[in-house]
């Protein structure tokens, strides 16, 4: 009975986490793209809430706040600009995440300490397991946010070539870099679209086109290529140059570094090949070939 109890009771705890963390469902692009533009229908302002939005997200903001306000100003900038390049920033404040790992290492601390305390195991090694599990709980989000940002990074590099010619084509058949930018949003998905979204809703706020395009580098500092691109739109914009040969130079450079990374990939993976030929199919070939040979040869001494 108290085991059931337990196990009921860790269950609708992590349940509940799970609420709070995970965000609302988003609009589809093509709606935010018209409310960003003020074309689309407004929400009904009377619409309930999430129980994660009324409840339990504001709880977590206090008892991040309360944890983290002696925090050091260079380890929140820190938890920011992870946060920026996995691209939910503007879900999660560096506090409330800071406040989600506390809640995760807490909880699988407890976890831990329950069931080690089930099984009868000694004061010490439940202290230890304890340790270890808030470690685990506390250290295991940031993990993740490390490698959404390394996946978002990639996909950015990888459509940002594709976006490039189609913002070439665009701004060549008469359209304004703004209208290109929209129509950009419009044909392609992804992370590099809700950026460019991003700086189009920032452009209608009013902000200048310039600093939003800097903004864009600053969130993604982590996207070589992209910054390159960005300073390249800059300066294109403050000397007057044409956009669209910009655009296609870039566009082009950038298909010759992949090319050139591609080509040294090419040329490395014959010395990685080495080791597991070396240990493991040379040795196998030769029990194969050599192994029947051996063989004989040894009965052949044994019978003289």
């Amino acid at each position: 009975m108290p085991f059931s109890i337990a196990l009921l009771s860790v269950f609708g705890t992590v349940w509940f986490t799970l609420i709070a963390i995970f965000p609302k469902q988003q609009a589809k692009p093509q709606e935010r793209i018209l409310r960003a533009l003020g074309q689309g229908e407004k929400a009904d302002e009377d619409e309930i809430r999430p129980l994660s939005e009324r409840l339990l997200r504001p709880l977590l903001s206090q008892v991040a706040h309360r944890l983290t306000r002696r925090g050091s100003k260079g380890q929140r900038e820190r938890t920011i600009a992870k946060l920026s390049a996995a691209g939910i920033l503007g879900q999660w404040e560096a506090g409330e995440w800071k406040g989600l790992q506390y809640l995760g290492g807490a909880l699988i601390s407890l976890l831990q300490l329950g069931v080690f305390s089930l099984l009868s195991s000694p004061l010490l090694t439940r202290l230890e397991m304890s340790v270890i599990g808030f470690l685990i709980g506390y250290l295991l989000p940031d993990s993740w946010l490390k490698v959404k940002g390394k996946q978002r990074l990639k996909e950015i590099e990888k459509t940002l070539p594709d976006v490039l010619d189609l913002l070439t084509v665009s701004v060549e058949a008469g359209l304004g870099f703004d209208a290109a930018l929209l129509k950009v949003v419009e044909k392609q998905k992804g992370a590099l679209a809700e950026e460019f979204l991003r700086v189009l809703q920032e452009i209608k706020m009013g902000r200048p086109r310039r600093e939003a395009l800097r903004d864009l580098a600053k969130r993604n500092m982590l996207a070589e290529n992209l910054g390159i691109v960005v300073a390249s739109l800059v300066q294109a914009d403050q000397l007057g140059i044409s956009i669209g040969g910009v655009l296609r130079n870039q566009a082009q450079q950038i298909r010759q570094k992949q090319r050139q990374c591609a080509e040294e990939k090419a040329q490395k993976a014959p010395i990685k090949m080495m080791i597991p030929l070396v240990f493991f199919v040379f040795p196998t070939i030769f029990i194969v070939v050599l192994g029947p040979a051996i063989i004989q040869i040894i009965e052949m001494f044994k019978q003289h």
